[in-house]
């Protein structure tokens, strides 16, 4: 059965983004958060060994949680993540990767930022779409993108800190996508214990 990506990201309302500079690093981050209640995780490809550290983190994570690929470009990539055992992609734009993971059965968050952006994205077989850079436009654009598109899923992606998630659920957005604010440093080896206090955070205000 394929994943419901857009209907898993409603639920939980919370897509936290590693991004790092170490692969043992990024998977104590995954691993933290998954033992705080985070249940959707992206680990990105800029992260050196992000591969292996999407394949540690699934290994690791409970029942219920889902672990998937960011900065997919394209279908090589695909490929690779697929076999580390990613259960979706993100991408950073509408690009070959959306249609070539779409083909596979891996559901994809597709970055866009115009409605032409959004309306390809969608038409290239996104379930998903990432507004980003969100904090271009914020709240008050996302709403304004929604109005054309009511059915699009959109996830605000991009300076989403704790301050304005609020203003971007209320705006439309299934869920908010946070890389830096959430993560930190943690994720380049840096305090796990500060992480879980934001992750405790996080969670409570998308609660």
């Amino acid at each position: 059965m394929t994943l419901d990506l857009a209907a898993e990201l409603a639920a939980t309302r919370l897509l936290a983004i590693i991004r790092g500079t170490d692969t043992a690093a990024a998977v104590a981050t995954g691993t933290a958060l998954l033992a705080e209640g985070v249940r959707v995780i992206e680990v990105a490809l800029t992260t050196p060994g992000g591969c292996d550290a999407i394949a540690a983190i699934r290994a690791a994570a409970p029942p219920g949680s889902l672990v998937g690929a960011g900065t997919v470009l394209t279908p090589d990539a695909v490929a690779d993540v697929a076999a580390a055992g990613a259960q979706f992609v993100v991408t950073p734009a509408v690009v070959d990767s959306i249609g070539a993971a779409a083909r596979r059965g891996l559901p994809v968050a597709a970055g866009a930022l115009t409605p032409t952006e959004a309306y390809a994205a969608v038409r290239a077989g996104a379930a998903a779409v990432k507004l980003f850079p969100a904090s271009l436009g914020g709240p008050v654009y996302l709403k304004a993108l929604r109005d054309p598109f009511p059915n699009i899923p959109f996830v605000a992606v991009g300076g989403v800190g704790l301050a304005e998630l609020p203003g971007y659920l209320a705006a439309g957005a299934i869920a908010v996508g946070v890389g830096g604010p959430l993560v930190g440093d943690a994720a380049s080896g840096g305090d796990l214990d500060a992480l879980r206090e934001r992750a405790r955070a996080y969670l409570a205000a998308v609660a």
